[in-house]
């Protein structure tokens, strides 16, 4: 037999979402580490997608995404930030959100272009633009808080960089945008011929009552951006795998080229269902902060018995923590350790970056229902200041 042949992604193993989830069940542990809900998305559109199944949407739906679906969408975008989107040039459903990032990196970089990465980032962007034959300029956020050093993001630019990845609300750390972030990327951009990937899958898990600063509402940005939103986070249904991208028509022709061989078509059922559940319940999306922020609020009130310390996320269904008073560990170690002692699974943040910082941070989630949290609560509250359980 002969040898396989190199990798063309030599640095990339098994996610470490895959490696806790996995972890986290051969233990017993309660799995705060995987970015899911465990409770169900609506019963109305759960009825539907049978609804559909019933009605014969069972065949291919098409490319771009259900008509119905991309009209729905445009609505909202024009609804929430007050961009006029065309649906059948403009909008395009995709296989969850992820697929949406590699569509995008793949339509535009070329090998020898660099695009700009914020780290801590989401694990997926970097291998797409390996594939892509691009290189990887990494901006570290700036300490504390996260925010964007936009000064250092100026620096980076350059007549090189084809494409500069943003996201916020942000995985893993829960920051999120101001519209002077807004005001900040779109003077840096200005003299620049960069384009603007946005992941925006948490835009409506902004906390507290703040704002989501979406790129569709800044005509200057939307009109060099992709950007990209999913169902699966809006919903509490990221099985279905079903998200989107919203690009003006010349960066939507050149993502099409690439969605088409990669999954030509997103399952035709849950479109059907979706659509009919935006134009039906348009407002389940605005429920969503409060939801969370209630979630986020009962799960700090019950760290608030261990020695794990927080600054209350402003953004996602995800919550960091310092575990600095109970262990030396290094983060990826402390995380396998909590998993297996204290039976509760999280997430190491060292792993959304290249050169890991010296924080010994977590990321939990807490998009569970309340007795899973209160569960997950009572075990942490075990732990000891200086290692170790009580």
């Amino acid at each position: 037999m002969s040898p396989p042949p190199e990798s063309k992604l030599p640095r990339v193993g098994t996610t470490i979402f895959t490696v806790m989830s996995r972890l986290a069940q051969e233990c017993g542990a309660i799995n705060l580490s995987q970015g899911f809900p465990d409770f169900d998305p609506p019963a109305r559109l759960v009825e539907l997608v049978t609804e559909h199944m019933r009605r014969g949407a069972n065949q291919y739906a098409p490319m771009a995404g259900a008509p119905a679906l991309v009209e729905a969408i445009a609505a909202k975008v024009q609804a929430l930030y007050g961009r006029r989107v065309s649906p059948g040039s403009e909008v395009t459903v995709t296989s969850g959100a992820t697929e949406a990032l590699f569509a995008a990196i793949h339509a535009v970089v070329r090998p020898g272009d660099d695009v700009i990465v914020l780290e801590p980032a989401y694990d997926s962007y970097e291998p797409a633009v390996e594939l892509a034959g691009g290189r990887t300029i990494r901006v570290p956020l700036a300490r504390p808080g996260f925010a964007v050093d936009w000064q250092r993001v100026a620096d980076a630019l350059t007549s090189h960089t084809r494409l500069v990845i943003v996201n916020s609300p942000h995985n893993p750390t829960g920051a999120a945008w101001t519209g002077a972030d807004l005001d900040a990327l779109s003077a840096v951009l200005e003299p620049s011929a960069a384009l603007v990937l946005s992941d925006e899958v948490y835009e409506h898990v902004v906390l507290d009552a703040r704002l989501h600063a979406s790129l569709h509402s800044r005509p200057e940005l939307a009109a060099r951006s992709f950007v990209v939103s999913s169902f699966g986070k809006t919903y509490h249904c990221t099985g279905w795998k079903v998200g989107y991208c919203v690009a003006p028509p010349g960066l939507t022709a050149e993502f099409r080229k690439v969605h088409q061989f990669v999954q030509f078509a997103v399952v035709a059922p849950m479109q059907a269902a979706l659509a009919d559940f935006m134009t039906a319940e348009p407002g389940h999306a605005a429920t969503l902060a409060d939801f969370y922020t209630r979630k986020r609020d009962r799960f700090l009130a019950l760290l608030a018995a261990t020695p794990l310390q927080c600054v209350p996320s402003r953004g996602t269904y995800f919550q960091l923590a310092d575990y600095s008073a109970v262990s030396d560990l290094p983060d990826v170690e402390f995380a396998r350790w909590l998993t297996r002692e204290a039976g509760v699974a999280t997430i190491p943040v060292s792993v959304f970056s290249s050169d890991p910082p010296s924080e010994r941070l977590v990321r939990f989630c807490f998009a569970k229902n309340d007795a899973t949290l209160d569960a997950a609560g009572e075990r942490l509250s075990r732990l000891a200041a200086a290692g170790g359980l009580r």
